[in-house]
């Protein structure tokens, strides 16, 4: 089963981009987030042409995340727990069947910036949120990945040029930290236990010549549990996307598992 992450920046402005990626790559599960637009503006046809079952949990002009499948989707859970009040669509887990059924989410974390404001305290209080759940969902003792925009810079060696990003919510030590401790619950980072090696980057801006310089930073995460980590057998980051016509600025993760 290969498992694909991806920040695609807007669904619908960069359809065409991201349908050549789906037919080239055939995951069999995509985790998709920042799909600016709502439910029912989600194209679904040329994914469903595919093979693909769907299921968004979306928010007009924001955020807005999505699981995409070519085996039937089931427990679909929208939202992380102790969302009252918290209209952002940043959170979409469900049951992936088969022979071998996996929990798969789809995460995207609050970027945070600017520090020291509102929101920077919403993203620490939004990774504690997770944190808790991710807790109640290991206690389940089932594959698990948690894949997605995680907005966090784990290690200096996770960006090209870190001092750049010292007063960034991304690489706060908070941040970091709060990170570290999701990993602590017992969760194996996809990406370090089968491959590890540095300038392995999922993100480049759009501004200053970021991807012409490799200015990037690796943000984008896959998270497993112990069970998922044992049918583990390879990660591969699509980082040639970033240099089609009209790309996100995020490019996909694919982890593949023996399931």
């Amino acid at each position: 089963m290969r498992i694909a992450t991806w920040n695609v920046n807007s669904i619908n402005a960069r359809l065409e981009t991201v349908v050549r990626w789906f037919e080239a790559a055939q995951p069999d599960v995509a985790c998709l987030q920042e799909i600016k637009c709502v439910d029912e503006k989600f194209p679904a046809e040329p994914f469903e042409r595919l093979g693909y079952n769907l299921a968004i949990h979306g928010q007009k002009t924001y955020n807005g995340v999505a699981l995409l499948s070519k085996r039937p989707l089931e427990d679909v859970t929208r939202g992380l727990p102790e969302g009252d009040g918290d209209e952002h669509a940043r959170y979409i887990e469900a049951v992936v069947s088969g022979p071998q059924p996996v929990r798969v989410a789809s995460i995207y974390l609050p970027n945070g910036n600017p520090v020291g404001t509102e929101k920077f305290a919403y993203k620490l209080a939004w990774m504690g949120r997770l944190h808790r759940h991710a807790q109640n969902l290991l206690k389940l003792e089932e594959p698990l990945v948690l894949a997605g925009d995680y907005n966090v810079i784990p290690e200096p060696r996770d960006a090209e040029f870190p001092k750049n990003w010292e007063d960034d919510a991304l690489f706060q030590p908070q941040s970091r930290a709060a990170f570290r401790a999701l990993k602590n619950l017992g969760l194996t980072e996809a990406y370090l236990q089968a491959d590890g090696a540095p300038g392995a980057y999922t993100f480049w801006d759009y501004q200053a010549g970021a991807w012409q310089r490799n200015n990037g930073i690796r943000i984008d995460h896959a998270l497993l549990s112990p069970q998922a980590a044992d049918l583990l057998r390879g990660v591969t980051i699509h980082r040639d996307v970033r240099g089609w016509e009209k790309p996100s600025d995020h490019v996909p993760l694919v982890v593949e598992l023996d399931a």
